[in-house]
């Protein structure tokens, strides 16, 4: 019988159809199931409980009649019996898939020794008038699971999963970072200034004040101004947005852990990145080695690091150097690659972006960038014109981008007008030049390291997803009238990270 062709129950029933303003005193469903263990087949028990949740199946067997039903804890049979279940025919005619339900009964087994509720009364809490799939088993269509998440977690096993997997991991990264003595702070999304990282921002105006703000696409030098406060060890965990294309790695918004630690380095938070994965691995897997649809994941310490330079010149086969600007440039051009103004660094990146960080599987420290490509990060201390900053790639997807920040005022100012310099030459992700950033800088940052890890990211390569829309409960989506599976393939988005 479908939602809308529901039998309208006789008088001595009908208090069972109207919803309670509550139902308390229940118990989850692995708990009943664990006290049901070791019961002989066609055993009824005197052991009362109270569940609640959706019902999954319904089938009548003439005086009998099996369900199930599932909470957030796990699924139990329902067994409705004509001389034991208040209403047992009306029930039995009126629910419908998807309809939640409070039960009172006893704990049994049938006789084919299925744990079950034999139930004594159903309460019916909220009635379903959409259907929930074929028959409960899955839902497909991709523009159905990702705008109406409501109904994919019930109806595709392993999404809720997937999403409580996520919740382990974030909890890990906080739980780790509190053992370490940083403190968790709330910086500004909405901010005067678009900068921290290159990305094109979203602008909004505010009417009072009557001035522009943009949203957050980074809160790194709110962070780094925290350090300068005396806040040692410091980090955020939250949403940033950029306005730019949606791909499999990217949405407009998505969840960013940045973290920034006095007195250390890059090699500082090689160490931390090291601890923050193997933690967050051992919240999905149970150990730091695990297998998901993507295969073996080992976010087992110490990670493999390698220079940017060395890694290119692998994979082109032959030695590149910055110290060599024409022939990378050169090489670039072999390739076919875009490079917006003819700068050895830029030309670099471009190699690494192209013919190396989709194939870097294991994890490795991508070492040594380009200065002229990371402005917020400090001078190598023995290479010139690179940086102390790392990638962390897995799978080669980019999940960390750390530095030994930059802590002097007057490079730093000369860093910002040459990004505004670049953005007057046409590159709309160039950094704005925030004045009292350095303002603050002239007040002393001590040698700082600072990590930005993308938690999106990390949640795919944990639960096995090539899309990041799997992991984001609610993506970014085109109007609903206008929606089609393209978007789920648009790219053009910024691979940032801190």
């Amino acid at each position: 019988m479908s939602a809308d062709e529901r039998r309208a129950p006789d008088a001595e029933t009908a208090a069972l159809f109207v919803p309670p303003y509550a139902f308390g005193g229940v118990e989850p469903v692995d708990v009943v199931r664990r006290r049901s263990e070791g019961l002989a087949p066609d055993t009824v028990t005197d052991q009362q409980v109270r569940v609640a949740g959706r019902i999954l199946r319904l089938r009548r067997q003439g005086r009998m009649a099996f369900g199930e039903l599932r909470d957030a804890s796990g699924a139990i049979q329902l067994w409705l019996r004509a001389d034991r279940t208040q209403a047992f025919s009306t029930l039995a005619d009126s629910l419908v898939l998807g309809d939640w339900v409070g039960v009172d009964g006893v704990i049994a087994t049938t006789r084919t020794g299925e744990r079950s509720v034999l139930v004594d009364r159903i309460q019916l809490l909220a009635h379903a008038r959409r259907s929930f799939g074929d028959k409960w088993r899955g839902v497909r269509d991709p523009d159905v699971r990702y705008r109406q998440r409501y109904v994919d977690l019930w109806a595709n096993p392993g999404v809720r999963e997937r999403f409580l997997a996520r919740s382990r991991l974030v909890r890990a990264l906080r739980d780790e970072l509190d053992a370490r003595g940083f403190v968790e702070v709330e910086t500004p999304i909405l901010q005067p200034i678009a900068s921290g990282a290159a990305a094109r921002p979203f602008v909004t105006h505010h009417n009072a004040l009557d001035m522009d703000l943009y949203l957050r696409i980074a809160p790194e030098l709110y962070l780094k101004r925290l350090v300068v406060g005396g806040i040692e060890r410091v980090f955020e965990l939250g949403r940033d947005f950029r306005n730019e294309g949606i791909s499999p790695r990217h949405n407009p918004e998505f969840t960013m852990l940045e973290a920034y630690q006095a007195y250390g380095d890059i090699d500082a938070m090689r160490e931390l990145t090291e601890g923050l994965l193997a933690s967050a691995a051992r919240a999905v897997f149970g150990s730091t080695r695990g297998e998901n649809e993507l295969g073996v994941i080992d976010l087992t310490p110490p990670f493999r690091a390698a220079t940017m330079e060395d890694l290119v010149s692998e994979a082109v086969g032959e030695r590149v150097s910055l110290d060599e600007p024409a022939r990378l440039l050169d090489l670039a051009r072999r390739f076919d690659l875009a490079v917006l103004e003819p700068e050895a660094g830029r030309a670099l990146v471009a190699l690494y972006e192209e013919l190396v960080e989709p194939r870097l599987i294991e994890p490795t420290f991508v070492l040594d960038f380009p200065e002229s490509v990371s402005p917020l990060a400090r001078r190598h201390r023995s290479r010139p014109g690179r940086v102390e900053r790392f990638e962390l790639v897995v799978g080669g997807r980019e999940l960390v981008n750390a530095f030994s920040e930059l802590n002097d005022p007057d490079e730093q100012r000369a860093r910002f007008e040459e990004q505004a310099r670049q953005r007057r030459a046409g590159d709309d992700e160039a950094m704005a030049y925030d004045a009292d950033y350095v303002r603050a800088l002239e007040y002393g940052l001590p040698p700082t390291g600072g990590l930005g890890l993308g938690v999106d990211r990390l949640a795919m390569l944990l639960t096995g997803q090539r899309h990041i829309k799997e992991v984001i409960l609610f993506p970014t989506l085109r109007p609903e009238a206008g929606s089609s599976e393209s978007d789920v393939d648009e790219d053009g988005a910024s691979d940032e990270t801190a």
